[in-house]
This record gives structure tokens, C-alpha cells and sequence, in this order.
């Protein structure tokens, strides 16, 4: 089996998964209640202007006011040429993939409290911070991506042919409005005018109708939200080198015949209905595949092994041999390892989506050939990747510094939460420190407490250490306290939860 989509369709949420043979590559979730926003354009209104940041708030709509940097938004429309432009041919321009931009003009000179702007999402809300936007709007088709305020042709660098880049560019100029640019997309390679004009006919009804939502609303407004996950896979994902895209609900796949016939109508023989006993995900293997995807260690073929470890500011990937030992050459088992964690490391991350900053530990290697060879097969791994990424070479130490665009959520962040005890450290203490905390607490109350009893209310696992392991200590600190001590399990306390009541 090649190339394949999965999209099962649940009560609460869509899931899609891109399989390549075996393996999963990308999973793509949409909850009904927390549809993806990237991509949508709003009628905006200023609600602050930051100075010492550079930056703005938006009112857009949404629960939390959007942010918006100096370099995102600019009032003369010829500047999209200038800063979108310049790097638009880097890669699959789509709006979530506009960096960060410095700003010629001061915000303060830019925007004023109240003022009403034309802007677009381009990341969700992550955390604790509100989404992001820009002024420079993209309207993706199937082919193209519209800049309505940009006259530039581009071509994505994926087409690495310069004759076909160079007659893309031709076709598309030739069919192109007065006004507006485009970016030709990779999945156009060898299409031609009838494509193109489609596609462009389109994205401009499409912009039409945002102008002319924008003439008659009054801010905050949403003026375009951009298709369901359903859609955007079917525009975006599929194509010919996919061979079938599976379906499991017949509501979802009569949707995707109906977004194939119309974007891509050649592939619709690929699009399949699945009949099947089990749920799809685990008749196909992803269910194991997303659980994996949630561990911390993720085991090598080779017996080897990576640890993926979130912080506030990075992302740590650590290779280790683990089983692995090799035949006879030291040397030669580490390169096979850290060969091995590249492909596996790549997949994670795009499976997990993980964003920022990256720092892979790869096991050191001592000839320099070897560092090299980890090092192109890195690059060569992330070029599949449509995220931009920036990769520096191996120290010497085997640490890879990389970063990778982020827009969405990360799988651990959309799927779990901080672990209640241990409030997401990942560790806890100990029973021997629980208990000498306890004993603490209770000689330091012991004074101010009546009655002729403390009650010790604990979890019932360190009720049972408590008696078992610190008996003695309990009858010291009874002596010392001249008090009664009694036990209590509490059964909804957490190991390290207590109370002392004196009674």
C-alpha cells in the first residue's frame, strides 16, 4: 500500500490521518466546538496599540482579542510586493506560513485605538495567547494561492524543474486579472489553462464577496471562514500520489465526492467508502499509532530509542542505543542509530505537529563524515515536510538546534492536559517526603489545635505507607505533640494531599 487518507468521522470530531504504507505522517483533528480559525478573514477593530511591542489587539470576534505585529499590517497595499513577496518562492505560501515581519512605520503611526482593519487569521489561539492576524490576505484554491493585493507571480520551490516553473509562470499570466498575484502551489505541477482559469475564477468570486461584506458590516464581523476539514483535505492533501482516500461515514464521503467533483474530479475513482466491522482507525492500524504518538519514548526498529520531552521554551529530542549493541564497529552502531531516530524523529514531529524550537541529541559521533551523513539525511527528511523549518548543522557535541513553524496546537496539547497531581512537572514527591511534610505540619499545629486528637486525612496509598513504613515515627511524633494521632484514608485525595483537624 502506498499513499492513503483516513477520515473518520465521529460525533464530536473529525479525525483525518495521511498514511504512508504502514506508517502515520500527519493527523489532522477538528472538534465541532473548536473549529480551526486559521485562514479565516475578519472586519477587525483596535482595541490597544502597544508601542514598546510593536504591536496591536484586534477585536475580530473571538473570546480573546487577536494580536497583530507592526510587520503584519500595512495601510498601502503596494507594500505586499516588498514584505510578503520577497519570500514568497521559499515554499507552499499559504497564510499560516507568512513569518513574522519587521515593520517600516511604527505601530503608533500605523493604527489608533477604534480603527477599523481588514485582517486574517494566520495561528490559532495557543494557550494563554490569542490568535494572530495580518493584513496581507491569501485565499488558497486548488492550484493557486490569491493575493489580492500583490501583482507577483511565484512558483512553490517544491517544482524544482525550471522549464515547468517557468511555463506555470506563463500560463498563470496569461489567465491572470488586473489586479491581484498569485503563488502557483505544488500539486500543480504539469496542469494547464483549463485548471488555472478554474481555479482563479474561484478564488476571484470568492474575494468579491469578502469586499462586499466588508462594504456592508460594521466590526467586529467574520467575513470569510475558511472550509471545513473535510474540505481542506480534499484540497489540499489529496492528490495523485495518494491512492485512496477512505471514508467511513456515507454523510462524510457523499461530501467528499461532492468537494472532488468539483476541485479535482480525475481522483474522485480514489475516493472510497469504508464498509468495515471495526472502526477504521483500527482496522487500518492508526488507533496504536496516535497512542504511540502520545508517549514520551518511541522505540527504533534497531531496539534504539527517542525520548520526546516538552518544556516552556523547547522541545528536547533524545536518541538512545538502547538494545541496540552492534556487531563490531562502536562507531558504525551509533551512525546506524542515529540514522534510524532521523526518519523517526522527523515523522513525530510532524505527526505531533510540534513547533518552536527543536533540540535533537543524537548520540555523538566522532568522525565528522558521520555527522554530515545525519545531518543531509535530516534536511532530506524535513523537505517532505510542508511546515518551513531552519535546521543548523551538528555541533560537536551531536546537538541539532531547529525551528519549525508553528500554527496549530501540538497533538499533546490537543489531546491531554496537566496531570492534576503533579501539575504537569511530571514527577511527584516521594511517600518519605509526604509523610515528613506531614509530620512537620502537624508538630508546627499541634499548638494552636484543641481537642484531644489530630486526625491526619491522607490518600489511601500513603494511609498504608504511614502505618506500615513510618509506625515509629508516628508514636515520636504522638509523644511529641501529646496528642492522639489517627489516620483517615480519603479516598478522592491525591497522593500528596492531606489535612490535620484536631477533634
Amino acid at each position: 500500500m502506498g499513499k492513503r487518507i483516513v477520515v473518520n468521522v465521529g460525533v464530536t470530531e473529525t479525525r483525518v490521518a495521511v498514511q504512508d504504507g504502514t506508517l502515520l505522517t500527519e493527523l489532522h483533528v477538528e472538534r465541532r466546538r473548536h473549529r480551526s480559525i486559521v485562514g479565516n478573514i475578519s472586519k477587525g477593530v483596535v482595541t490597544n496599540v502597544l508601542p514598546g511591542m510593536q504591536a496591536a489587539f484586534v477585536d475580530v470576534g473571538l473570546p480573546k482579542d487577536a494580536f497583530l505585529f507592526a510587520g503584519d499590517y500595512t495601510a498601502n497595499l503596494g507594500d505586499y510586493e516588498r514584505l510578503m513577496l520577497a519570500e514568497s518562492e521559499e515554499e507552499e505560501i499559504e497564510v499560516e506560513e507568512v513569518e513574522r515581519r519587521e515593520a517600516s512605520v511604527p505601530i503608533e503611526d500605523l493604527l489608533r485605538k477604534g480603527q477599523e482593519v481588514l485582517v486574517q487569521v494566520s495561528k490559532e489561539s495557543l494557550g494563554t495567547k490569542g490568535a494572530r492576524i495580518t493584513s496581507f490576505i491569501s485565499l488558497p484554491g486548488r492550484y493557486l494561492v490569491f493575493m489580492p493585493q500583490a501583482q507577483h507571480i511565484g512558483v512553490s520551490r517544491r517544482i524544482k524543474d525550471d522549464r515547468e516553473r517557468e511555463r506555470l509562470r506563463q500560463v498563470v499570466r496569461g489567465l491572470r486579472p488586473p489586479a491581484g498575484g498569485f503563488i502557483v502551489r505544488t500539486v500543480a505541477e504539469g496542469k494547464g489553462e483549463e485548471e488555472f482559469a478554474s481555479d482563479i475564477q474561484f478564488l476571484l468570486r470568492l474575494w468579491e464577496q469578502v469586499q462586499a461584506r466588508h462594504a456592508q458590516t460594521t466590526a467586529p464581523a467574520l467575513l470569510h471562514e475558511e472550509g471545513d476539514l473535510i474540505f481542506r483535505v480534499v484540497r489540499d492533501l489529496f492528490s495523485p500520489e495518494v491512492e485512496e482516500l477512505l471514508v467511513d461515514t456515507p454523510t462524510a464521503y457523499q461530501k467528499c465526492m461532492e468537494y472532488t467533483s468539483s476541485l479535482v474530479p480525475a481522483l474522485a475513482p480514489g475516493v472510497k467508502l469504508y464498509e468495515g466491522r471495526a472502526p477504521v482507525f483500527e482496522a487500518t492500524g492508526i488507533e496504536k499509532e496516535i497512542e504511540k504518538a502520545l508517549r514520551r519514548r518511541v522505540w527504533l526498529k534497531s531496539g534504539g530509542y527517542i525520548v520526546i520531552d516538552h518544556t516552556e521554551a523547547l522541545v528536547a529530542i533524545d536518541v538512545n542505543t538502547g538494545k541496540y549493541v552492534g556487531k563490531r564497529d562502536f562507531e558504525q552502531t551509533v551512525l546506524k542509530i542515529n540514522l534510524e531516530a532521523v526518519g523517526e524523529a522527523v515523522r513525530q514531529i510532524r505527526l505531533r505537529d510540534l513547533g518552536g524550537i527543536i533540540i535533537i541529541d543524537f548520540i555523538d559521533m566522532e568522525r565528522e563524515e558521520h555527522r554530515q551523513q545525519v545531518f543531509h539525511a535530516l534536511k532530506k527528511a524535513l523537505a517532505e515536510d510542508k511546515a518551513r523549518s531552519n535546521v543548523l548543522e551538528i555541533s560537536e557535541l551531536g546537538l541539532v538546534e531547529m525551528t519549525r513553524k508553528r500554527v496549530r496546537q501540538d497533538l499533546q496539547s490537543l489531546f491531554c492536559r496537566p496531570c492534576p497531581t503533579c501539575k504537569g512537572s511530571g514527577v511527584v514527591k516521594s511517600d518519605l517526603t509526604v509523610a515528613a511534610e506531614i509530620f512537620r505540619k502537624v508538630q508546627a499545629a499541634a499548638a494552636d489545635l484543641g481537642g484531644q486528637e489530630i486526625l491526619i486525612r491522607v490518600n489511601p496509598e500513603m494511609a498504608q505507607h504511614l502505618e506500615a513504613e513510618e509506625r515509629e515515627g508516628l508514636e515520636l511524633l504522638q509523644e511529641a505533640v501529646q496528642r492522639k494521632l489517627t489516620l483517615q484514608p480519603v479516598a478522592t485525595f491525591d497522593r500528596e494531599e492531606y489535612e490535620i483537624i484536631a477533634r
